[in-house]
């Protein structure tokens, strides 16, 4: 899943159901009830035959993410790399996202690439690079606790940038 999704002009279902041709009508609903996109497909008038892209439906980016992630849902590979998946996001469309994400995971070997620390801190290991080497390895509390570390000093900086956000 990628940060900026590839939608093709096609409907919606026929989008979601890329990576797996064939699916049923109910097996597309499903992956986009998992994804949260249901809420939003199933009201359009045409709902899964609802056309995006060029000449179709355009699609907020938090709409976009969940689409994709429907697409990952229904693909059900074993392996699943998420790409800054919820970097351009409102916060609210981040949290459906992130939900939606948490779900994904479960089972799956998940390589999840970000900047955004919040969304990495309750996985099982996380490496810090810094110019392509491998600096810092572990879980959240691990790196939070390294004197120094590179990990703890982006995630004070964004728990401030967060603090001033609010404020």
């Amino acid at each position: 899943v990628q940060q900026e999704p590839i939608l093709f002009h096609r409907s919606l279902a026929e989008n979601i159901a890329y990576g797996r041709p064939g699916a049923s009508q109910a097996e597309i609903e499903q992956a986009a009830r998992l994804a949260s996109a249901h809420d939003f497909i199933a009201p359009l008038p045409k709902g899964y035959g609802t056309l995006v892209g060029e000449r179709g439906l355009k699609l907020s980016g938090g709409e976009r993410q969940r689409v994709a992630i429907a697409r990952a849902f229904l693909a059900n590979a074993p392996i699943l790399i998420l790409d800054e998946a919820t970097s351009s996001l409102d916060s609210e469309s981040e949290v459906l996202i992130q939900q939606a994400v948490d779900r994904l995971m479960v089972g799956r070997t998940t390589l999840v690439i970000a900047h955004r620390l919040s969304t990495v801190r309750s996985l099982d290991r996380l490496l810090v690079f810094d110019r392509g080497r491998i600096m810092e390895d572990g879980d959240h509390a691990a790196l939070i606790n390294l004197d120094g570390g590179i990990y703890r000093r982006l995630f004070e900086r964004q728990a401030l940038e967060l603090a001033k956000g609010l404020a």
